[in-house]
């Protein structure tokens, strides 16, 4: 199996502050971890669980990305926020994919820009 990895794709368009961006990406990644079996969740772990956040530029392109993430079966997740803070509730603000084979997700987000 190749390198494993995780992407944090947040929403651009929602213009959140840095923190609520922070908090809604860990909620991503926690949630897509949780989801990996026991065995690739090791394996991602053992090698320093690594991750990178990218921005996208709409519900629509997020929504896209984890769906072909989805078709190539690969982990995902997608964060509703509750909101009590910056955004409406029900938001979705963000989502992961991942933790996977590297090779696999870059195919799919390879295109995008760093947050």
């Amino acid at each position: 199996m190749s390198e494993l990895k995780q992407v944090i794709l947040m929403r651009n368009d929602l213009k959140m502050s840095k923190g609520k961006m922070i908090a809604q990406g860990a909620h991503a990644s926690v949630d897509a971890a949780f989801s990996a079996n026991k065995k690739l969740f090791s394996k991602w772990r053992g090698a320093g669980m690594k991750k990178i956040a990218l921005r996208v530029d709409s519900l629509e392109q997020l929504k896209e990305l984890l769906s072909k993430a989805q078709d190539a079966d690969i982990i995902t997740s997608q964060i509703q926020d509750a909101g009590h803070t910056e955004v409406k509730p029900g938001t979705i603000t963000c989502g992961a994919i991942g933790p996977g084979p590297e090779v696999q997700i870059d195919k799919i987000t390879g295109e995008l820009k760093i947050l």
